[in-house]
């Protein structure tokens, strides 16, 4: 809701009501917040990539994924619904009725992500998997106890702030989707709510990419953070050195 309205405001304000900069603070205040609020309760599982990938590590079982990509898809497609109702007059007011997915006066992009017209499809693969991989490897170091983790209570604000960055640095391409969730549950309500299927045919029919480069794009990051980090910090029984003594305490 607080990503989707802000690319709203932004769009339908014709630049007057926010700039990219707002945009980006917009989504790293809805993670935040929605790390508080379901953190204690699923993990804060907002992520399909993420959620896919602890499967996969064995720290989820699979007979809990539907559960958690049902309730993704279902919070994101009401966001969706929910920002169009809050903005319906101004989307007719900006299009004269007319809800399309490219031209002068397109509107899909505020509920999903599109790439950019100068860049190839392996090109926006490319930012959708690397912009992930640095989702996932800084998630992974603000969580790392073993390391130099976040302290309590910091790691919700610091993930916030980790998706700005990323927005800050890699959203020209592609709107940095990162999360299968966070795109293709508001692009099949604009399917629904008409905008037709150009959504799934647009960009060289882009919409498969911010559900498979993100997916690829995490465990890349896991393996990096595992490779050039967490490797090279495990506790040492035969080292007396203070960071050792302290990380087989902490375990």
């Amino acid at each position: 809701v607080f990503g989707l309205s802000s690319v709203a405001q932004v769009v339908l304000g014709r630049g007057d009501f926010g700039q990219h900069l707002s945009i980006n603070l917009a989504f790293g205040i809805g993670v935040t917040l929605g790390i508080h609020a379901a953190g204690g309760i699923s993990g804060a599982h907002l992520n399909a990539a993420i959620t896919i990938t602890h499967c996969i590590l064995g720290n989820l079982p699979w007979r809990k994924l539907p559960a958690y990509l049902i309730g993704q898809f279902l919070g994101s497609f009401t966001a969706a619904a929910t920002v169009f109702g809050l903005y319906y007059d101004a989307l007719y007011d900006y299009t004269k009725g007319n809800f399309t997915v490219t031209g002068p006066t397109a509107t899909a992009s505020i509920f999903s992500t599109y790439p950019a017209p100068y860049i190839s499809l392996p090109g926006a693969f490319f930012t959708e998997f690397t912009a992930t991989a640095m989702l996932l490897l800084g998630i992974l170091v603000i969580h790392d106890e073993k390391n130099n983790g976040a302290l309590k209570g910091t790691q919700a604000l610091l993930t916030g702030i980790l998706v700005l960055g990323i927005g800050l640095g890699m959203g020209l391409n592609t709107g940095y989707a990162i999360n299968p969730s966070r795109d293709l549950p508001p692009r099949v309500f604009t399917a629904i709510a008409g905008w037709g299927m150009d959504v799934f045919t647009a960009g060289d029919h882009w919409w498969w990419v911010p559900i498979t480069a993100p997916t690829l794009g995490s465990l890349a990051g896991v393996l990096i953070h595992k490779l050039f980090i967490d490797f090279h910090n495990q506790p040492n029984p035969k080292s007396g050195n203070e960071k050792g003594q302290t990380v087989v305490e902490t375990s």
